[in-house]
């Protein structure tokens, strides 16, 4: 008995529908882990890409094997086939359905990048960012008594992320050739590798002081530029301690690929230890310093092996620079 084309059409397509459905759903091999609170956006955002990616990559091959089946020429067939001159409404078909589907993408796509205050210099400081079941409000006044982690306990924190809205952890993220360095602006700790509390919100204020390079962690989801002579921001709340890594996902010279670092995600008292030692580590480079003649950065580019012209990194010396230009003099 021969199947009807229109129910034959209809079981291809709820097959490829299911099919299209489960590889969206089952692409965990295929991303690292999540380890912030936007992640699960980001990552439904992939999975009804991949549904669709799934769905067209069956239809077409399906499309191309059938062809191949069922008009390929017979033995002993010499004579020209059949003129085709188009076909007008299949063409329309084929046209509006990519078109349509693109639209929406990019459609949701922003939507999602808004949601979680990833589009640069668009994001408000004085937004107000949901992150599960704790409301966060960068600069509010009800976040005041909870300024800096550094100051608190672990169960201290924790009540007051409980019982009241938390102020995001602000760092300063400079990217360089080839080189990542990671300010922390409530305790002046300069680091090589960025550190971060866990289940705190996060903001990175992010620039370049040479060419234009890319601040990913993969595990986040989150990936931004970082440009010369303007500031960009990302807003996170980390999720899962751990040891993830920092990439410059930017062409940005011929060592781009060893522009790497790595984020440490700590528990409340581990990341609180860490900051007391830098605290400390600080003290004794400016003791130091103080002794050489010289400036607590410049020890510390200098440890992180950088050129001696780019030992002096504060904005201060850049300033410096600029005055004394021969443009302004």
């Amino acid at each position: 008995m021969k199947v009807p084309t229109a129910i034959l059409t209809l079981i291809i397509g709820i097959l490829i529908t299911l099919a299209s459905l489960w590889v969206s759903q089952h692409n965990d091999v295929l991303l690292p882990i999540a380890a912030a609170s936007e992640a699960a956006e980001i990552d439904r955002l992939f999975a009804a890409m991949m549904a669709i990616a799934t769905g067209l990559f069956l239809i077409v091959q399906g499309a191309l094997l059938y062809s191949l089946l069922a008009f390929r020429r017979k033995p002993d067939d010499q004579t020209d086939a059949a003129p085709v001159h188009g076909n007008i409404p299949l063409e329309i078909v084929w046209t509006a359905i990519p078109a349509m589907l693109v639209l929406w993408l990019g459609i949701y796509s922003f939507d999602v990048y808004q949601s979680i205050d990833s589009v640069g210099t668009m994001g408000s400081h004085n937004m107000a960012h949901q992150h599960g079941d704790m409301e966060m409000v960068a600069g509010s006044d009800s976040a005041q008594m909870v300024a800096d982690q550094g100051q608190m306990s672990s169960d201290a924190l924790s009540q007051a992320m409980a019982t009241e809205t938390l102020a995001p952890l602000q760092v300063n993220v400079d990217g360089l050739q080839y080189a990542w360095l990671f300010t922390y602006p409530d305790t002046g700790i300069i680091s090589g590798e960025l550190h971060l509390p866990v289940n705190r919100p996060v903001t990175l204020n992010i620039s370049a002081r040479d060419v234009i390079h890319a601040f990913w962690v993969p595990e986040f989801r989150l990936k931004q530029d970082a440009v010369p002579g303007q500031v960009t921001h990302l807003n996170f709340q980390p999720t899962k301690e751990g040891v993830y890594p920092v990439i410059c996902a930017e062409l940005c010279g011929a060592y781009h690929g060893a522009m790497k670092t790595r984020s440490i995600v700590h528990s409340g008292t581990e990341y609180q230890a860490w900051v007391d030692s830098q605290l400390v580590a600080n003290t004794s480079r400016e003791t130091v310093a103080q002794s050489e003649g010289s400036s607590p950065l410049e020890h510390h580019a200098a440890a992180m092996g950088m050129p001696e012209h780019l030992h002096d990194l504060s904005p201060q010396s850049d300033l410096a620079q600029a005055g004394n230009s021969p443009s302004e003099s």
